[in-house]
């Protein structure tokens, strides 16, 4: 019983200001396109694309940063401050670079990125404003992401909540003031959304850099140690983080080509999923939380070499998971016409259209709850990255993609349709990961020399 306790007590610690954090950036994204949306259906696809260029940088940095959160579990439940410390600088210094290559190709072949996925010009010339603008704070969201991730899950999780408020508030009044041009300033539109961003991503890195060097833990470093990290350790955490880079690079491109098919079938489409997208992020938050806790909590039994443990703690949120689904799912349903009554600005057939595919993604929800549980949290928590790579990339390029541009291209089906198509990725997935799970063989001490 004690135990049972102990187990809700930090799944709970961890899960609630990661789902608190996830909410709030969510709301950012769902207030964003509410702002845009009063500029149109071509501005809601402009951007919604533009942001698929950083979506595929942010899951690049995904990978770096939950690859190095596996290792920070394990070495943390050995409390190996030494090795925590050193990962942290080394992922620092790697997202950095990514960062600065991404925004150099993006303030250089904005309207190229965008014509990648979709042929409307309007579309392309809106989404190129926003892309050039906007890629500014890329760098700045790499480091908070590591700043975050290692806050996180070193036990600190309010921190990175804090400084995701700090953002939000940023965010939300300087969209405002640049979106709509009040208060003397110039009313700038799209533009004004991405600058907007851009300041709120400076002020999140700057609230989690100066508490981090407030107190005595793996981010309190010099500068001199930032450019000179420990290079030739990579060579030891590449097994465990390439697979996990991999695996997100691979499968971000697999989202973008989602995109791709959507796009095929219409703009109103396009705006439509976008729309879709937002309301999803926002129903995921609970998910991501319990994916989060799951990680950290099962990376730890696994570091301590308590085997037996971390496979108990996994049937328990695979238990979660599914009921967390089942309620969302519910919610999405239910909530549907009232949350699309708040987009005010959208055509009548972009409406229609987000309506029928929110009602699908109700349906398939907990299919994508249960497949972000057992990839994110119960595999790579255990160290199992090799094969968490190959199930998600088989399950994305070998049925969802496919199943999607079959539908949309083929079939010339419904939007509604053809995002359910998608979604038999997750199923897959699903279906794969729990029969690893039973096998046992997931479980990995990294930590291990």
């Amino acid at each position: 019983m004690e135990n049972k306790k102990l187990f809700y007590k930090t799944m709970l610690a961890i899960a609630i200001p990661v789902a608190l954090q996830n909410l709030i950036t969510s709301s950012i994204n769902t207030i964003d396109t509410l702002m845009i949306s009063s500029l149109g259906d071509v501005a809601v696809a402009g951007v919604g694309i533009a942001n698929q260029f950083f979506f595929f940088y942010f899951m690049i940095c995904f990978g770096l940063v939950t690859g190095a959160a596996i290792l920070i579990a394990q070495y943390w439940g050995r409390r190996n401050w030494e090795e925590v410390r050193t990962i942290t600088q080394l992922t620092v210094v790697i997202a950095t670079i990514i960062g600065i290559l991404f925004t150099i190709i993006a303030l250089i072949f904005p309207k190229q990125i965008i014509g990648l996925i979709i042929q409307d010009p309007n579309v392309i010339e809106e989404g190129a404003i926003y892309l050039r603008v906007v890629s500014l704070s890329y760098i700045p969201s790499a480091i908070s992401f590591v700043y975050s991730m290692t806050f996180r899950t070193t036990g600190n999780p309010k921190t990175p909540l804090f400084a995701t408020i700090v953002s939000v508030f940023f965010n939300v009044f300087f969209n405002y003031v640049f979106i709509f041009g009040v208060w003397g300033f110039p009313r700038l539109g799209i533009a004004g959304a991405a600058i907007g961003t851009i300041i709120a991503r400076f002020a999140e890195l700057s609230t989690l850099y100066f508490i981090s060097r407030s107190y005595n833990g793996p981010l309190n470093y010099s500068l001199k140690e930032l450019i000179h990290p420990q290079w030739h350790k990579i060579k030891r955490y590449s097994p465990t983080i390439l697979p996990v880079m991999i695996n997100e690079t691979f499968w971000s491109l697999g989202q973008i080509m989602y995109s791709v098919a959507y796009a095929l079938i219409g703009t109103e489409a396009t705006a439509a999923v976008q729309i879709v997208i937002a309301v999803q992020n926002l129903a995921l938050v609970i998910v991501r939380g319990l994916s989060s806790s799951c990680s950290v909590m099962v990376g730890e039994k696994v570091g301590q070499d308590k085997f037996e443990e971390a496979q108990l703690y996994a049937k328990r949120f695979l238990l979660i998971s599914i009921i967390t689904g089942v309620l969302m799912g519910a919610l999405i349903i239910i909530s549907a016409p009232y949350t699309l009554m708040l987009f005010k600005s959208i055509s009548q057939n972009v409406y229609i259209l987000a309506h029928k595919s929110l009602n699908m993604i109700g349906i398939m929800i907990v299919f994508i709850a249960l497949s972000n549980i057992i990839i994110v949290g119960i595999l790579r928590g255990g160290g199992d990255t090799g094969f968490s790579m190959k199930a998600e990339l088989f399950s994305l390029w070998v049925v969802g993609v496919p199943l999607s541009f079959f539908g949309a291209a083929i079939l010339k089906l419904p939007i509604h349709l053809v995002v359910g198509l998608a979604c038999a990725e997750n199923i897959c997935k699903v279906l794969l990961g729990i029969i690893r799970i039973q096998s046992g063989k997931w479980v990995r001490n990294l930590t291990m020399d």
